[in-house]
């Protein structure tokens, strides 16, 4: 049996939009505004959503049902699995003392907070980006950064700030491969348009997460360090987009900025240190203990196999192989090939969605983090019966985070598969000559509610070509509007905050995360937008269209 969704199913397209948005209204409200538990919150937008499927769209309730546990178990695995790993591994490393050996390296290689920003924030965070995706690098880098002497608050939405840029080539690329699937379109000229959108934001990131921290006259201080990460991530990411295709440009990218920071540290330092949120940080003795080289590798050696593990696991041919010893898919009963998505949202005739969730316990990313946590674990001569202790202490630290990320998950699959994210969608997309603009924040819309520029494309990616076919305007730009767009709500999707309050043992304080970076969130993805517009509409932007 089929269900096809209805757009409007209060026949009044602006009450029917009113409608849709409630669950995201009070999900966002009841965080920000009532300061509710996120848990809490997650919990009663789902429950809003639900009833709004059920009750305003006429969601049969065996697929609504299924649609909340299928979202919920995505929500556990792969997602809350890397998280509760990663938190695993860093706390093997707290224990052991070495977390506090890395950061007075870090802090003596670089000892102005700006500089750390940029170097772990922006460039380091970015190969994770790249190598993993789903929150990884913002879990990595928010841990490190509260490490180093930022503020909860600070270690948070700075991280969260700069994993902008490279999220439209996440994951080896999968939201621009899933965009051409979608599509139908071709993936190197999707890859390539974005390529000739994102370099811009690549060049500002680093100039803007600094200025969100110490301001003007703070940025100005290191200018030529942001310049150099900035620039050194933007080139290779246009190169590698344009001429290679969208599978290592974040790994590329994030290694040349690295390495390129680092090299400008050798002949340039800022004129002066700017201090530490944190005083007790800075003028820690451990700030300014130099360790020998064999204690420098201990502490390096869990983020080196961390990160050589992580990028392993990425690529295609590791997959291949550990899907073929242990890789399960589970059609979704009462939802796979039930929902119906129909026009202009999806072609005529159009396959009912799939829904099947697949079970890949060996080639997870969260599985490649627990080898390195346990190979970590035995190098630092954890005995078997403390690693099991710290595991179960670990999942007692985070469980309110998964119940939180499996509510989120739940709450955008059910706006998914009823039809109330397409019905916003639609309402951006009849804004005639603004759509480029509009469009763009279409992008940024599907990530703020599903927590992925993947996700966000699978939703958003096939309205865009219709509208943009319609009015005339390239394909082409406009889906990867939607990706590079997206990009930019990453950091006010609830799932993102969950994973940066998680890592920093800040959970329960996701409003003050998410009021922080809301409006650089908005800004930089108008930003985004204007670009869009201008190369829809504006020599000599419009000649850099990929045709």
């Amino acid at each position: 049996m089929h269900w096809s969704q209805n757009y409007d199913p209060l026949q009044n397209s602006f009450l029917s939009t009113l409608i849709a948005g409630l669950p995201v209204v009070v999900l966002l409200g009841s965080i920000a505004i009532l300061k509710m538990r996120i848990h809490f919150s997650a919990l009663l937008g789902l429950a809003v959503a639900l009833a709004v499927a059920l009750f305003a769209y006429g969601m049969p309730i065996k697929a609504a049902t299924a649609t909340t546990l299928y979202g919920a178990g995505f929500g556990l695995f792969p997602i809350g699995w890397i998280i509760l790993n990663l938190i695993f591994l860093y706390q093997l490393t707290v224990n052991k003392g070495l977390f506090a050996v890395l950061r007075s390296h870090l802090a003596n290689l670089a000892p102005d907070p700006r500089i750390q920003i940029i170097l772990i924030a922006f460039s380091f965070g970015a190969f994770f980006e790249g190598a993993a995706g789903f929150g990884t690098p913002v879990a990595v880098t928010a841990a490190i950064l509260i490490q180093l002497g930022f503020k909860p608050l600070s270690a948070c939405g700075l991280s969260l700030i700069a994993n902008t840029a490279p999220v439209a080539y996440g994951a080896l690329g999968t939201p621009i491969l899933t965009l051409a699937k979608v599509t139908g379109l071709d993936a190197l000229k999707l890859s390539a348009m974005a390529g000739r959108q994102l370099p811009f934001f690549s060049l500002l990131v680093p100039f803007w997460v600094v200025w969100a921290f110490t301001g003007w006259r703070g940025m100005m201080g290191v200018w030529p360090a942001a310049f150099v990460a900035g620039a050194a991530f933007a080139l290779p990411q246009f190169l590698v987009a344009n001429y290679h295709g969208p599978w290592l440009v974040d790994i590329v990218a994030a290694i040349c900025s690295v390495a390129a920071t680092a090299l400008l540290l050798h002949f340039w330092k800022p004129k002066q240190i700017w201090p530490h949120e944190c005083a007790a940080a800075a003028s820690s003795p451990l700030a300014k203990e130099h360790y020998p080289a064999s204690e420098l590798i201990r502490a390096w050696m869990p983020w080196i196999l961390l990160s050589a593990l992580v990028f392993l696991w990425g690529l295609p041919a590791t997959k291949k192989l550990l899907d073929g010893m242990a890789a399960f898919k589970f059609p979704v009963p009462f939802l796979h090939q039930v929902v119906q998505r129909v026009p202009p949202v999806a072609p005529i005739n159009a396959a009912p969605d799939e829904a099947i969730y697949t079970l890949n316990i060996l080639s997870a990313t969260g599985t490649g983090i627990l080898v390195a946590a346990i190979l970590s674990g035995w190098l630092m001569k954890f005995r078997l019966g403390e690693l099991a202790r710290i595991y179960c202490e670990t999942l007692v630290r985070v469980r309110f985070s998964l119940v939180t990320i499996a509510a989120m998950l739940a709450l955008g699959y059910v706006t998914k598969y009823s039809g109330t994210d397409a019905t916003l969608g639609l309402a951006l997309a009849h804004t005639g000559a603004l759509y480029p603009f509009c469009g763009t924040l279409l992008g940024w819309l599907g990530v703020a509610l599903t927590g992925s520029d993947t996700a966000s494309n699978v939703l958003f990616g096939n309205l865009q070509r219709i509208s943009s076919e319609q009015l005339g305007l390239s394909p082409i730009l406009m889906c990867a509007a939607n990706s590079t767009g997206g990009v930019m709500g990453k950091m006010v999707d609830a799932q993102s905050i969950v994973v940066a309050s998680t890592a920093t043992n800040w959970y329960g304080h996701e409003g003050a995360i998410l009021r922080y970076v809301f409006f650089h969130s908005l800004a930089l993805a108008a930003l985004v937008g204007i670009l869009v517009w201008l190369q829809a509409n504006v020599a000599p932007f419009a000649n850099m269209v990929v045709r």
